[in-house]
């Protein structure tokens, strides 16, 4: 069980951490994610409002207060994961390093049941 459990947090440590730090980095460099956004086609209002989104989920997640609500905040993460993947792809050529994150939320949601 305690293997089970470690495997469970530590994917979901990486993602909370990486999502803590690209809401940080929104909020801390607002015009250069603004551009990017834009460069990636994305209108450069939503990066305020996804900042707090993913705090939102990053909360949710390690709290744990409910079945349903834990859902949509790993489902609202795969959204934004793979609209991200989509749009590098399309924009850039290729995925970079946005392919990590899904894998990540993937490991962390399949052993959630498990260990919670």
């Amino acid at each position: 069980m305690k293997t089970l459990k470690l495997l469970y947090w530590i994917p979901t440590g990486i993602l909370s951490l990486m999502m803590t730090l690209s809401s940080l980095m929104y909020f801390l460099k607002t015009a250069d994610v603004r551009q990017e956004f834009i460069h990636l086609g994305f209108p450069e209002y939503w990066v305020i409002p996804l900042a707090l989104l993913k705090i939102a989920a990053v909360v949710v997640i390690l709290w744990h207060p409910g079945k349903k609500i834990v859902e949509w905040a790993y489902a609202g993460l795969a959204i934004d994961f793979m609209l991200a993947i989509t749009a590098h792809i399309v924009v850039d050529g290729t995925p970079g390093g946005s392919i990590v994150a899904p894998v990540v939320l993937a490991a962390s949601y399949i052993l959630k049941d498990r260990v919670r």
